[in-house]
Parts: structure tokens; sequence; C-alpha cells
């Protein structure tokens, strides 16, 4: 446990407010968002990056382990402490404060503990956001660390694509604060520094502000659930929606039967739009957008689905056997309740995948076809971002069943997809989640050894103290 002599110092540093010990109030950033609980022996909640910059300085002289927390929303037990007791969780919660918006940059300079949602929420009146979908609502500090993509990568890109600066606190004795938060889009003077803390897991550096380009938001939009002809032809239909639509092409969303059934069995709300109710083996969620209001005498954005969707269905060998135009809120209504369908069939382990475009069907079909013999009882439930070559590959097993009563079933089954992922199709076995505990394993199996030493080095040379739940080297 942290020692009282600690407790009272951080007090004295932070305030009575951002120091956290009584068990019933740590207990929300001590339980993770699936799998993971751990025990804090306190909770610090800096206001600004003097206050974090304070508290980390602190716990590196003394030799605290500091756990960043953003949202608390990761899936891979990155953001929550062990079961030691000895560890200080430090949320991002109360650095919320700053938002200072740049019209003529369209860039928007923000706190990192700002909630995806709430910037969303402020930009609306300027028909701006910040163009990341998730399906949680996330602290811009927590998306920057594990570099988030979403369900619309395939037009904006990651979170990486879309930062401009950084401030960041080092955990070394000083709590150095970094100030790389340029709000230039275009800087060849050097090292881009900022790029060392996105997608590392917050264990170079915890980041306190950020610089962010923004989107105009769509005006007009149109969606279609696809029918492709076989798994085969997923990717010739994105190919031939890619040729004839160009940058009106938001989203190439993948689901299969099993995510799809879930879905309307969680949430019967949900319009089944398929004939007869009978859900096909495998649909996309195609969506279109423009930025602009619609034109007089310009053709609609269904028009010009319906149109494309018409000259692919005429092409020899079409690679579309359906489909169903329909308005946007119902169709990602369906892709957004996915997640939650799946988690309630049973036993839920998930699996954050991606690959070359044109391997990630012949991945899931792969898997289909060898699952029955390689893990009978499991059933496949993927779905996922197919435009950028990622997939949710997430497996259900029955609450009853026997499979769950053997300790090692899960670690069988977790390095037996990782091996395929991995070694046969060049995967990568973490597309978004980014490192944490449960992925730990992997990165020390399949990093080779001078990438781990010259990440372990950096690590050194930017926060040589104790931080994170990451190990790089």
């Amino acid at each position: 446990m942290i020692a009282m002599d600690h407790i009272d110092a951080l007090t004295e540093l932070l305030g009575e407010k951002a120091v956290v010990t009584r068990p019933e109030d740590m207990e929300a950033y001590e339980t993770g968002a699936r799998y993971d609980r751990g025990r804090a022996g306190a909770v610090l909640r800096p206001a600004t990056t003097a206050e974090v910059s304070a508290a980390v300085g602190y716990c590196v002289r003394n030799g605290i382990l500091v756990i960043p927390q953003s949202g608390n929303t990761g899936l891979v037990s990155g953001s929550t402490p062990d079961n030691s007791g000895d560890e200080v969780v430090l949320s991002l919660d109360r650095l919320s404060r700053q938002f200072e918006l740049d019209l003529d940059n369209r860039a928007v300079r923000v706190d990192a503990g700002v909630r995806l949602s709430e910037l969303n929420r402020r930009l609306e009146e300027h028909e701006l956001f910040f163009p990341i979908d998730l399906g949680a609502d996330p602290r811009i500090g927590g998306m920057i660390a594990t570099n988030t993509g979403g369900s619309r990568f395939l037009k904006y890109g990651d979170v990486r694509r879309n930062t401009l600066g950084l401030k960041v606190v080092l955990a070394d004795e000083a709590g150095t604060v970094l100030d790389l938060d340029s709000e230039l889009r275009k800087n060849n003077t050097g090292v881009d520094w900022k790029q060392l803390f996105i997608g590392t897991s917050g264990a170079f550096g915890i980041v306190t502000e950020c610089v962010l380009n923004l989107e105009r938001v769509p005006k007009q939009s149109a969606t279609a659930l696809l029918v492709p002809a076989s798994g085969a032809e997923v990717l010739p239909l994105l190919n031939a929606m890619e040729e004839r639509l160009g940058a009106y092409l938001s989203a190439f969303e993948g689901m299969s039967k099993n995510a799809l059934a879930a879905a309307f069995a969680h949430v019967p709300s949900l319009k089944n739009p398929f004939q007869a109710g009978n859900i096909p083996d495998y649909v996309i969620l195609a969506e279109v957008s423009r930025t602009w209001a619609p034109r007089d005498g310009e053709q609609s954005l269904d028009s010009v689905l319906e149109g494309v969707l018409a000259e692919i269905w005429e092409t020899e060998e079409a690679p579309l056997a359906d489909a169903f135009i329909g308005p946007p809120h119902e169709t990602w209504a369906l892709r957004h309740a996915l997640s939650e369908g799946v988690k309630h069939l049973g036993k839920l382990i998930a699996f954050d995948l991606s690959f070359r475009r044109g391997d990630i069907m012949v991945f899931c079909d792969h898997m289909k076809a060898e699952m029955p013999a390689e893990f009978p009882g499991v059933t496949i439930c993927d779905f996922g971002h197919i435009g950028d070559g990622g997939v949710h590959f997430n497996l259900v097993v029955a609450r009853d069943s026997p499979l769950l009563t053997d300790p090692a079933f899960e670690q069988r089954l977790r390095e037996w997809v990782f091996a395929v992922a991995v070694e046969q199709y060049g995967g990568s076995f973490s597309a978004e989640h980014a490192i944490g505990r449960r992925n730990q394993a992997y990165y020390d199996f399949y990093t080779p050894e001078k990438l781990k030493e010259m990440a372990a080095g950096l690590k050194t040379i930017t926060s040589p103290g104790r931080l994170g739940s990451v190990r790089f080297g």
C-alpha cells in the first residue's frame, strides 16, 4: 500500500479534492470497461498540466508507479492498476477546462480530459467535428495514447492523422513538461516528436493538452446495407465503390450474420430490412457523405448511391447480390448495437485485428472453417472496418459451457488466433486498442528484439520513471 506520508505529501501538492483514497470512491477508477479489476493505493485527479507535473515528479522521485487513466474505456487492461495496491491511478477527469477554437485554422486546443462527446457538442454550432467515430465515449488523451481509429477511418484517418500538437508531462524526477503543441499543419524542421506519444499507450509520457484538426460536419449522407455475392467478393465490391464514389465514400463496415443476429436479439426495436427477416451470411454498411447543403439541380446522395449500385450490379460477375438503401440513423443504429449484442450472448473473448485489405475476408473465412475443429463450442461474431483492414474478431462461449471450467482454455484460444493472424496472414494483434497488460505477452513475443531495444531506449530517454502498465523492451 502507499505509505500515508506519501498520501499527505500528494494532498499538499494537489489539494484534498485531487487525492482519492476511500475504497468506495476509487472503485470506478479500479474497474475497467470489460475484463479487469485492480486495487489502487490512491487516485490522483490533477486539474492542470502543472499539477500533473507536480504529481508525476513526486511519484518518480519516490519510486511510485503511476497508471495514467483517461476515459477508462479501453479493452486491454491498460488504464487500471494491478492488484498490489501500491500503484496510483492518475486520472484526467478534472483536466477538462481548456477549449480554444481557431476557426481559420480549422483546429481546436483542448485539455486531454475532455470527452469526445463534449468536444463535438461544443463544435456543433460551428458545423465542425473531430472525425473519429466510436461506439464508446473516451477522453481525448486516451484516444491519443491509443491512436484510435473508428468507423470512418476510410475517409478521415486515425487520431495520428488528426493531431497537430501536444503538451506532455514526462515521468522523470522533474515532471518535465514538453511543449509540442504546434498549430502548424506543415513543419519539417526536424523530428516530429509528438509522434512518440501517439499510439504508445502513455508509456513515454502523459498527454495533458492537444491541438486537433477538425473537419466540416457532413450535411448530406446516404447509407445502404449491401450483401456481397460471397466473402471473396467483399474486396472487389469495395474497389468498385471506391472507383465510382471517390471521396464521397466515408464508411465500409462489415457485419457477420452472427453479430447481426445478436444485435437484433438484444435490441428488439432495431429494424430488420432483410427479406422475411433472413439475415445474410455477411453484410456491408456503406455510407456516402458530402459537407455542403443540397443544391438546386444537384443529384441527391441517395440517387448517387442507387446509381452506383445499379452500375456495379450490371457488371459481369457482379460482386453484389443484394442492397437495401435506408435512413442513415436506422443503418448506423444497427452497426452501433453490435458490440452490446455480442457481449450479451455469453462469455466474450474479443480480438482487435488488422490485415492487408485483401486478406481480411480470407482470414475470416479460414477461421470459420477451422474453428469447429480447433475449438468446438466457440461462436464467431465478427464485424469491423473492412475499408481499412480492421476486424473486431469476437468469439463467444455459452456461459454454461464446460470450456470455461478449463483455466488454460482462453490462453490457448488467444495464442491460436494470434498465431494464425500474425504468422499466417501477416496481420496485427492490435489494430486500434493498443498495448495493455492483456496484450503485453504478444508484444513481447512478436516484436523483434532490436525494436524492443529501441523502444526501451526511447522510454528511458523520455520517461525513466515508473509510468503505465506497458513494458517496452
